[in-house]
């Protein structure tokens, strides 16, 4: 069964979990707590070092059991996110395969990304949240679960010009929406870490800031272009989320 644990859990317990996992969590803490401090996500580095990430193990993203896997760690999520710490994240590591490594283009895991919350929400038995757009194209939805929005960003072992995006495997991380109470552009808080993100972001990636970074509840952002970042600037032509739960 999915559970959530967390950094300290991992550090006295790693031998308890199977070896991709082990794999995945080591490697991606060497990402984000590297020695130079040169990962631009400043909040989540925070969230890292203080226990504040929650982390959890899901399947092959292309299964069932995977869908199960966050549906349940979502579940368990939602209940206990605000308790703990300001930098609070969900990070989801699916066994990758060596297939999925080997052969996957960016265009794949994008498929593959918007297929996993589309089922995942399908899954969800509570009620749209009444002040969150459902409608993609609205600048205030955004991807909720169990009636808590968060902001989704998926990292994949295929991308490679915007590294801040490279991971050792598929991964999603899901950050309530409610931790963005004190990072906003309405804040000079928010607006000195947005701005110094950017900066690090630049010289992590090696190019510009993708143009769909904005802050949320701009009336020309679009969540959805955020959660899944190409290597080039280009993005989907339409919210592949929404084409896909009409299909459902």
């Amino acid at each position: 069964m999915a559970n959530l644990i967390s950094k300290d859990w991992v550090e006295d317990h790693q031998t308890d979990l199977l070896e991709w996992q082990q794999d995945a969590f080591r490697k991606f803490g060497h990402m984000i707590n590297d020695p130079d401090q040169m990962y631009p996500c400043i909040p989540g580095r925070l969230g890292f070092i203080s226990n504040s990430l929650r982390f959890g193990f899901a399947g092959d993203p292309r299964s069932e059991e995977a869908v199960n896997d966050v549906a349940k760690l979502l579940q368990q999520y939602g209940d206990c996110s605000r308790e703990t710490g300001k930098y609070a994240s969900l990070v989801i590591f699916f066994n990758s395969p060596d297939e999925l490594a080997s052969s996957f283009s960016i265009e794949d895991y994008e498929q593959l990304f918007w297929s996993v919350l589309s089922r995942v929400s399908a899954k969800d038995q509570a009620p749209w949240p009444s002040h969150i757009s459902s409608d993609p194209t609205h600048h205030s939805w955004e991807f909720c679960y169990n009636g808590h929005p968060y902001f989704a960003f998926c990292g994949t072992p295929a991308h490679e010009i915007r590294k801040s995006r490279r991971t050792p495997c598929f991964l999603i991380t899901f950050q309530p929406r409610w931790v963005f109470e004190e990072i906003n552009e309405s804040t000079p808080f928010g607006r000195n870490m947005k701005k110094l993100i950017r900066q690090k972001l630049v010289e992590y990636d090696g190019v510009p800031a993708h143009p769909s970074l904005k802050w949320y509840g701009q009336s020309d952002n679009l969540e959805w272009e955020q959660y899944f970042l190409r290597d080039d600037e280009s993005v989907a032509p339409k919210c592949p989320f929404s084409s896909m739960i009409n299909k459902a």
